[in-house]
């Protein structure tokens, strides 16, 4: 979200709209009687907001190649190895306890990078000379970046319908899978090509070149990415455009909270037992993809040269990206949430399956194709929370926060789920995915009914009271 929205949607968020577009919504209600007339004006609405939004794609690619290498340069500058041999040979030979706390110093903080790039703390681990130097700067990364991923999920579900979240969640979450499968190499290419350029380490210019990038995609973004529909008339949206889309959010919503303060919000977040329902499902469900910080390492056991290694970990993650998108659109094409949640995280178990029982390449690097797949439940599971918890705005924005917050600690606890001495079958680690993805599974039906329970209830007041059929809970 530009740095300017907050201080123009404070009335947005509190459950107000301006009289501008108060008076647009009237003016265009009798033209939007005619479907046709209505799906053209969607149509280009949306066109318009995907091109827009697409630049938080750009900004989460750049976040997690910066996690992945700030993690590293912790490591080396911790263990005094040398940097530029640790960031291309990142296959995760030593799993000390040192590097499980640098570990879960880097997963507690790894959430954005938007405003990382505005205050350029990136380009400063390129000046590091040692450990604590390189932890200043990546804890000031972190303590900056909180807002980014849960910030960019409420600012999506303030301009899309529940059945337009998924594929839109899917295109930002893609950012992470590029960059699994493009970041090692990119880290690569930098060192051999800039070591010793103007007499700096390369390791150094790996921090310059994509802090820098940040920098200018950041400042970029400001200029981009829109703020709320219900605030000033955006200049890339005509008003009848911008009025259309005041006024499909206001249908998806299915309670009336009026002004409401964010300190309200926070209390309706805190004590809603679905919240905290999905957040330990989301707990577990990020637990079960523990493998994806050690993706090389589980590569390596395939046998090949570092340099091999590598490049075979980019094709399952180009075909995790391409599922995820084409999964998530089906998702929101269907209208249901918890089959493809299921169906996704149940090929990421039979994967996790084929890599205990075998040590064969072939079979191996089918598992982790099946593996990196079930992101895809993942990406739809973002877009199920986007739509059940958001009454209002400020519930919305407090719960997007809350469970991606309690949901870090999946991370934490992965981060000790693949201790070296497992390896290099890791049946332990792989047990354990199974068991984390198999309880996401569980928790995500027993919700499911619980959601059929809600719309029975809606359904039944509808008739009571004569009314018609109004909002529903996607399952």
């Amino acid at each position: 979200m530009p740095a300017h929205a907050s201080e123009q949607s404070g009335g947005a968020l509190d459950g107000e709209t301006s009289p501008l577009l108060d008076s647009d919504v009237r003016d265009i209600e009798h033209d939007l009687v005619d479907g046709k007339s209505r799906e053209r004006l969607e149509r280009s609405l949306l066109r318009k907001l995907d091109t827009r939004m697409s630049i938080l794609v750009l900004i989460y690619i750049l976040n997690y190649i910066d996690r992945q290498n700030g993690i590293l340069v912790l490591y080396v500058h911790a263990q005094s190895l040398t940097p530029e041999v640790f960031l291309i040979q990142r296959s995760a030979e030593d799993q000390s306890p040192k590097k499980h706390v640098l570990e879960l110093y880097w997963k507690t903080f790894d959430l954005s990078t938007k405003l990382h790039g505005r205050m350029g703390y990136n380009v400063c681990t390129g000046f590091t000379t040692n450990f604590f130097g390189a932890l200043c700067t990546r804890f000031f990364i972190g303590f900056v970046e909180a807002a980014f991923f849960p910030g960019a999920l409420f600012l999506i579900s303030k301009w899309y319908k529940q059945n337009e979240l998924s594929e839109r969640t899917a295109y930002l979450s893609s950012g992470s899978l590029i960059a699994n499968a493009t970041g090692s190499l990119i880290a690569s290419g930098i060192l051999k090509v800039m070591d010793g350029v103007l007499g700096i380490a390369a390791w150094r210019w790996l921090f310059f070149l994509e802090g820098s990038l940040t920098v200018v995609v950041a400042i970029w973004a400001i200029f981009v990415l829109p703020d709320f529909p219900e605030t000033q008339l955006a200049k890339f949206l005509t008003p009848a455009e911008q009025a259309l889309a005041v006024k499909r959010i206001k249908e998806e919503q299915h309670t009336s909270t009026g002004k409401e303060s964010y300190l309200t919000g926070l209390r309706l977040a805190v004590t809603d037992w679905k919240v905290w329902w999905l957040s330990i499902t989301m707990t577990c469900l990020t637990l079960s993809l523990s493998f994806n910080a050690y993706f090389p390492t589980i590569m390596s056991t395939l046998g090949y040269t570092p340099a091999v290694t590598l490049l075979l970990c980019v094709p399952p993650w180009i075909v995790a990206t391409c599922t995820a998108i084409l999964v998530s659109r089906h998702s929101d094409k269907a209208a249901e949430r918890c089959n493809h949640i299921s169906l996704s995280l149940g090929g990421g178990i039979l994967g996790f399956f084929m890599a205990m029982s075998t040590m064969n390449p072939a079979l191996r690097y089918v598992s982790l194709f099946l593996m990196a797949q079930s992101y895809a439940g993942y990406i739809v599971f973002l877009a199920w929370i986007s739509g059940t918890v958001a009454q209002s705005p400020s519930k919305r924005a407090v719960s997007l926060a809350l469970v991606n917050t309690v949901s870090s600690l999946g991370n934490i606890f992965g981060s000790y789920a693949w201790p070296l001495n497992w390896g290099p079958g890791y049946s332990q680690s792989f047990a354990i995915c199974i068991l984390a993805s198999s309880t996401c599974i569980i928790m995500c039906w027993v919700f499911r009914q619980h959601l059929i329970q809600l719309n029975a209830a809606t359904a039944r007041k509808e008739v009571e009271n004569g009314s018609s059929q109004g909002h529903r809970y996607l399952l």
